[in-house]
């Protein structure tokens, strides 16, 4: 007996419901790989995600796997089952920073993994210490550039280390103003942060979560942030793009899976993630750390991270940034 195309696609279509159903119905369990500590902004939207849906996805849980930069998390992810049932954070420095950082990858940020949605996206913030701020009469971006060209090597800015998201957003700035400033790596985020506060360097670019309580406290100047447009979460702060133009570059993560899950999979998870992204308990959770919700689709977070990959690619080599 034949059967029309037609039939043939709807029982394609019915088996594959099927062979996916049981996850959910036998109660087998959603595992979320942050490639990052517990306790930071990763881990914590992504708990909150994964509480979130778990009406329409049953048990979620978040395993933290740490190391190499983030690219030990990732590379389990790649490598996981495509059954839906391992999925996990992708990130600037995971799919954009790091294949053009390390020498050598154990995964292709491009080809091995299917994008679900993107979750957030975080501003970062030039910052200087007020203090310097002061004595050096910098109130705007457009007055640390005019100083910087008038006293050549004089400023020096600090970050979390060669490569970090801070020091890539450094080189971009000085590429952008025709400036030079000497770098000075940290080991993190934090000892970058004190080392402002301190006094012992005159700017950073950092997280605008990380910042915000010391700006508003009055121990650092903030003169931009680093998204295109002015945050909601402090909009007396200027954007870089209002001083340099088309400057953009911020902190983002999503979810994706392994290369080979069922596109229908994708579908299941993306809808159930974009649905809890979009709920007010999850955007004033996310608010709290001064993060935007984004949640779209698997084509437009996979064209995102593809241009962020090639956009990282000449601002790492210019940096002169390596990992071996």
């Amino acid at each position: 007996m034949s059967i029309t195309r037609r039939q043939f696609a709807a029982s394609t279509l019915a088996l594959s419901a099927t062979a996916w159903a049981p996850a959910w119905a036998q109660g087998k369990t959603i595992r979320i790989i942050v490639p990052y500590a517990a306790g930071g902004p990763i881990d914590v939207t992504a708990r909150a995600l994964a509480e979130r849906v778990k009406d329409s996805l049953g048990t979620v849980i978040i395993e933290n796997r740490p190391g190499a930069g983030g690219n030990l998390g990732a590379d389990l992810v790649a490598k996981a089952a495509p059954d839906g049932l391992t999925i996990g954070i992708a990130a600037t420095a995971t799919h954009a920073i790091n294949p053009w950082l390390f020498a050598k990858m154990p995964y292709d940020a491009s080809r091995d993994f299917a994008p679900i949605t993107q979750m957030l996206r975080v501003p970062n913030v030039l910052v200087m210490n007020a203090e310097t701020a002061q004595r050096l009469k910098i109130n705007t971006l457009a007055d640390l550039v005019a100083y910087a060209k008038a006293n050549p090597a004089k400023l020096n800015f600090g970050s979390g280390g060669n490569g970090s998201a801070g020091h890539l957003a450094g080189e971009m700035f000085k590429r952008a103003a025709g400036i030079f400033a000497v770098h000075i790596p940290y080991n993190g985020g934090n000892p970058a942060q004190l080392a402002l506060l301190s006094g012992q360097v005159d700017f950073n670019f950092d997280n605008l979560a990380t910042a915000a309580a010391n700006i508003k406290a009055g121990r650092l100047k903030a003169l931009a942030v680093t998204t295109g447009q002015r945050s909601s979460a402090l909009p007396d702060i200027p954007s870089m793009s209002e001083t340099l133009k088309d400057f953009e570059i911020d902190t983002w993560w999503g979810l994706v899976a392994p290369a080979a899950t069922p596109r229908d999979v994708v579908e299941r998870l993306n809808k159930a993630f974009v649905a809890a992204l979009q709920t007010p308990e999850t955007k004033t959770r996310f608010g709290q750390l001064l993060a935007e919700p984004v949640g779209n689709t698997p084509e437009q977070f996979g064209a995102f991270m593809k241009k962020e990959l090639t956009r990282y690619e000449s601002v790492v080599k210019t940096s002169g940034a390596k990992v071996d």
